[in-house]
């Protein structure tokens, strides 16, 4: 019971840090088309490069900010996968001979073992 316990929460833990990862991520293309868009209608207007100037310097320090934040999701997601092989229940171990995993033809049944 415990086990699977331990099993379930690490799996909540790991779509959350993937649910993270891909919010970030779309997030910085959001700002790299928002920053596209501010070109084009600057051009489109032709209002000069001065008049959205401070605004674009604003986005590419909030860019810089989503773009660290980034690094150290990934840093964590490197850290919780370290960490996932010290907790009993996560640890993996296998038995059998080293041949291909899985093997190149035919069907596996592939289970969680732990």
């Amino acid at each position: 019971m415990r086990k699977e316990l331990i099993q379930h929460a690490a799996r909540e833990v790991a779509a959350q840090v993937r649910a993270v990862e891909d919010s970030i991520d779309s997030t910085l293309a959001e700002v790299a088309e928002l920053q596209s868009r501010m070109m084009r209608i600057t051009a489109m207007a032709h209002i000069g490069p001065a008049a959205i100037h401070p605004a674009l310097q604003e986005l590419a320090g909030a860019l810089s900010t989503l773009v660290a934040a980034r690094a150290s999701i990934v840093s964590c997601h490197g850290e919780l996968a370290a960490a996932r092989t010290k907790v009993p229940g996560l640890r993996t171990i296998a038995w059998g001979d080293d041949g291909d995993c899985p093997p190149a033809a035919g069907s596996v049944d592939l289970r969680v073992v732990a």
